[in-house]
């Protein structure tokens, strides 16, 4: 499949089988993401590949915490609500979601079900927790460098037949998902990558986000036409 291809069949997978995902597949995975280019080759990352009976925990532990109405405790800093044209989109994206697993929107009990979701990060086998080197905050770069390996993750495995979701949610308590996994101090909890085979049966797995044109967000500054 070539790069094209690939990104634009990728797309984000929120039901999985419970296959396991075999360590080797995930190793060639982190060969390829590792690739991604970072500030001045500093390779700020670190990867902490998840399943079995700790991630049982981490979503055990996550979903009662939220459940129980804890306050979110994440390493990085939060924007908060979105507003605006961006709370424009993520309602959007929610409502094509219900509407493909035909949840009402006066139907709380799914909706809270689907949130409960989003904490067991889609019960996904394996999730994949990426942290970076606590020295360089504070500062962006390192968020983009990080961003760089995550995209690289998700193509990757989506070439191998694997689906991915990006979840922050389940990682609201890092200070859980710390613990368990004995992610060090002087590492920053970032986001995970939920990972495992798709569940092809799965109505939302179909479900495409809509993009805005380029006219929307780009600009040509110097060209002729």
């Amino acid at each position: 499949m070539d790069f094209e291809t690939l990104v634009q069949s990728r797309r984000s997978v929120r039901g999985f089988k419970q296959d396991p995902v075999p360590r080797a597949v995930i190793e060639a995975i982190i060969d390829v993401a590792k690739r991604a280019p970072s500030s001045m080759n500093t390779q700020p990352w670190h990867v902490h590949v998840l399943t079995g009976a700790p991630l049982e925990q981490v979503r055990r532990r996550n979903m009662q915490e939220m459940v129980a109405g804890a306050k979110v405790k994440r390493d990085i800093v939060s924007h908060g609500e979105y507003q605006g044209i961006h709370r424009t989109r993520q309602v959007d994206i929610a409502k094509k979601l219900f509407g493909a697993m035909g949840i009402a929107r006066d139907d709380k009990p799914m909706r809270q079900d689907w949130v409960l979701r989003g904490f067991r990060q889609f019960d996904a086998p394996v999730s994949l927790v990426l942290t970076y080197d606590r020295v360089l905050d504070p500062g962006a770069v390192c968020h983009f460098d990080l961003g760089a390996l995550c995209y690289g993750i998700v193509l990757a495995a989506w070439d191998r037949g694997l689906g991915s979701v990006i979840n922050g949610q389940g990682i609201m308590r890092s200070d859980i998902v710390r613990e368990v996994a004995d992610i060090p101090d002087d590492e920053v909890i970032m986001t995970c990558v939920a990972m495992g085979y798709p569940d092809d049966t799965f109505a939302a797995n179909a479900v495409r986000s809509d993009r805005e044109e380029n006219s929307e967000f780009v600009r040509f500054v110097g060209f002729a036409d």
